[in-house]
């Protein structure tokens, strides 16, 4: 018939409709889907492109990083360097505990010298440094797979100026080494190294291995004066301070001499 077919040149090409029609009829019991269910499953597909959108994802990453950073507010976690560890949990099971604590604290932006130095008054130098460098690498790692997940596909096209596109092209060309110079240099937010490594290309083993590292001078400095801090006039802890000094002077110098070099250009 006309209306289930359209002839062009001798030739019947059945439109989708008609064909959809004719499949049903060919198959005992089967009956076209009705529009509701159709209209239906059009609508839930429209939603679920709405929700997975790199806008929809990017909102959800700073709703949860204000919840985080919220929460720490709340539970003020800095008690610790006042009231002390829980007696209940004791030896690695509570220097594990902390990794993990902390590893949360910082993805909720708690300022890592704070938790170093936590990390020495509780557990001593051994431990609180492996406590330290556990949750460094541990927060890390959440940060970088959240910025991946959601944030990477709405930031990368804002890429457009050309420090960011350098700096972008850095980070995924050379990843590993820059992120070791990152976590090295002290001027660098620790946040900001994250999420800046997860919009760019560079890989998560890399980015875990350089920030391992990169990040054991600066922890073991602050570790140690949170262990020594009850003998402020003992030579570890002047060893300490002098290792959280000199490389924080020289970083607020050379930033400076860059800055005036930028405006001089």
């Amino acid at each position: 018939m006309l209306d289930a077919t359209t002839r062009s040149g001798g030739t019947a090409t059945a439109s989708p409709r008609a064909a959809a029609t004719e499949l049903a009829a060919a198959v005992p019991g089967a009956a076209p889907a009705p529009p509701v269910a159709v209209a239906a499953g059009g609508l839930a597909a429209r939603c679920a492109r709405v929700l997975l959108s790199p806008w929809s994802r990017l909102s959800l990453l700073v709703a949860l990083l204000a919840a985080a950073a919220s929460a720490v507010l709340l539970f003020e976690p800095q008690k610790l360097l006042v009231d002390g560890w829980p007696p209940q949990l004791g030896g690695a099971a509570a220097a594990l505990a902390y990794a993990v604590a902390y590893g949360l604290c910082t993805v909720a932006f708690v300022p890592r010298p704070l938790l170093n130095l936590a990390a020495g008054a509780l557990f001593g130098s051994q431990a609180g440094l492996g406590a330290a460098l556990a949750g460094t690498v541990l927060g890390a790692g959440i940060a970088f797979c959240l910025g991946r997940v959601l944030g990477q596909d709405a930031l990368r096209p804002l890429l457009r100026g050309r420090w960011l596109k350098a700096a972008d092209g850095q980070l995924s060309r050379h990843g590993f080494r820059s992120m070791l110079a990152a976590r090295l240099f002290p001027g660098v937010p620790f946040a900001a190294a994250n999420y800046c490594a997860a919009v760019s290309r560079m890989g998560l083993l890399p980015f875990l291995l350089a920030t391992a590292l990169g990040s054991v001078p600066n922890t073991a400095a602050y570790v140690v004066a949170g262990a020594r801090a009850s003998a402020p006039t003992s030579p570890a802890f002047l060893i300490a301070l002098a290792c959280i000094a000199v490389p924080g002077l020289v970083g607020a110098v050379v930033a400076w001499r860059k800055r005036h070099h930028l405006r001089a250009r």
